[in-house]
């Protein structure tokens, strides 16, 4: 159990707190006494309460960017796209137009390291055509890790396909197709409860180096939970869509710890 409580505290970031008082390690130590009992979906539903309890606590920094002005105001650095500020019934946002390879787009002057990712993604159900995520932690548009969704996946039919939602991966050195040949089923998974592939999701990230989990659409259960493939500890942060795909973002609010 003790080797537990260290590991939540090193996860969440405690070992940067100053001290606890006497009632709220009581608290602490409760809430870790239990995951002992706990799945893996739970622990990690633990862990997320805890890291943001933590940057709650912490110095932090949470903006929301409104991603239709800073297109039009050019603080969007994209490569390999172009990215259209869009109005509609549901949200005002940016679109990615569609092309061969990767796509991405920085947003400008912001360094990210651990803390939460939210925001609103659409894509599109047409199978190999949407590939829509968060890409963080960056060098260049070649350098990086991302969190993507595959929409054509989230509802199929074949269960092969549904465990083939939600991925990570870290360019250059681990593409998704290495890491599904090398160690299938550990850095991408299926979304229980899928959302509309056609419609609007809501994303929550949450980075605390080197774990990084994934929630869908206020999930309480994780989607997604894995560690870091590479030692960056910070970077460029911003909008990121795969081969062939376009894709449509809004609604970025990023709490920086």
């Amino acid at each position: 159990m003790k080797n537990l409580e260290q590991d939540l505290r090193q996860i969440c970031g405690v070992v940067d707190m100053p001290p606890y008082s006497s009632h709220q390690y009581n608290e602490f130590t409760s809430l870790t006494s239990k995951t002992s009992k706990m799945t893996s979906n739970s622990l990690l539903s633990t862990i997320v309460v805890l890291t943001i309890t933590t940057f709650a606590l912490g110095q932090n920094k949470l903006v929301k960017y409104d991603l239709y002005d800073l297109n039009k105001n050019g603080k969007l650095q994209v490569f390999n796209r172009t990215l259209t500020s869009f109005t509609d019934k549901e949200q005002n946002g940016v679109r990615f137009s569609e092309n061969a390879g990767d796509g991405v787009a920085w947003i400008d002057g912001v360094n990210f390291s651990n803390g939460i990712i939210e925001l609103d993604i659409k894509g599109k159900d047409v199978l190999q055509q949407s590939f829509v995520g968060v890409a963080f932690h960056g060098k260049d548009e070649k350098t990086l890790d991302a969190i993507y969704f595959r929409p054509f996946n989230f509802k199929s039919s074949d269960s092969v396909r549904r465990i083939h939602a939600v991925q990570y991966v870290s360019h250059p050195d681990f593409p998704w197709d290495k890491l599904r040949e090398k160690q299938n089923g550990k850095y991408e998974k299926a979304i229980s409860s899928a959302p509309d592939p056609n419609d609007w999701f809501h994303v929550k990230i949450i980075v605390a180096y080197p774990h990084v989990i994934v929630y869908v659409n206020n999930s309480m259960e994780s989607c997604l939970g894995i560690d870091k493939l590479n030692d960056r500890q910070n970077g460029k942060i911003g909008l990121w869509v795969g081969n062939n795909s376009g894709g449509d973002f809004a609604n970025l609010v990023v709490t920086n710890k």
